[in-house]
């Protein structure tokens, strides 16, 4: 039987499994890797991953949503994933590994958290006052509302995460308060279909968003964000609506393990 071992970033948690050896994706099918992420009848988790070996990167990072489904990229997963590297013997000054969205960089800071290369940004949408939509490796639906705190988060976000366009391919709906000196955040994630106490490609399009509604002039910035499960914080440079070297920085932290 599988050792797995469980993780959160910022309340964001997954199993996740050693499978640099190759024998265990085949054994995982989407009903198996539910049951697994079941609050009250398995392990209980947003989602489950697995590390595997790469013959350009120091791994490969395999992510399924805790319905089974295969997922687009998740960073607080990704954040993890280098920590349980690290845990695995796997050292790295910066590492560099593969997602389903592209490579990413990351480096393990000196306070202990993990910072994570994101993807750039080069296109967003509004499609109506005080939302905006981008894709950070996953979909986002932000809405910046008066105290993110307040919201009826999962009547409110599977109500737009099901209406058009999105019903179909789905999308992550974050309701986001505060400015770019700091933010507050509240998710709901498609795949889990609930809220989830932190996203980080969601916290990353949250911080791009607040940027990008004042047009604030071209350079750097860092916004601090808090999600329901803990602190993160998003750095980057944007220039004429495009947003580059991206960076989501939180914490990683192993919980416990076990056998499957």
């Amino acid at each position: 039987m599988p050792t797995f071992h469980k993780y959160h970033g910022a309340g964001n948690d997954f199993i996740l499994l050693d499978d640099r050896d190759g024998g265990l994706l085949d054994q995982f099918d989407q009903p198996t890797i539910a049951s697994y992420c079941a609050r009250h009848f398995g392990i209980g988790a947003d989602g489950l991953m697995l590390l595997r070996n790469h013959p350009e990167y120091d791994f490969e990072m395999v992510y399924y949503n805790s319905d089974g489904a295969p997922s687009s990229m998740c960073g607080n997963g990704g954040r993890c994933i280098v920590r349980f590297a690290h845990d695995l013997g796997i050292h790295r000054e910066e590492y560099k590994f593969l997602a389903v969205d592209g490579p990413h960089r990351a480096k393990i800071l000196d306070n202990g958290n993990i910072s994570l290369e994101m993807m750039d940004v080069l296109t967003i949408s509004s499609p109506r006052a005080e939302a905006f939509v981008l894709d950070t490796g996953s979909p986002h639906y932000i809405a910046f509302v008066a105290d993110a705190e307040l919201v009826d988060v999962v009547p409110r976000g599977r109500a737009i995460r099901q209406s058009q366009p999105y019903a179909a391919a789905g999308i992550n709906v974050n309701f986001v308060s505060g400015d770019t000196k700091g933010l507050s955040i509240a998710t709901y994630e498609r795949g889990v279909e609930d809220e989830t106490l932190a996203c980080g490609t969601g916290v990353t399009a949250a911080a791009i968003a607040a940027v990008h509604r004042i047009n604030t002039p071209t350079g750097d910035f860092r916004i601090p964000v808090r999600a329901k499960g803990g602190m993160l914080a998003v750095s980057g440079h944007h220039q004429d609506g495009r947003y580059t070297n991206l960076w989501l920085e939180g914490p990683a932290v192993r919980v416990f393990g076990g056998e499957m």
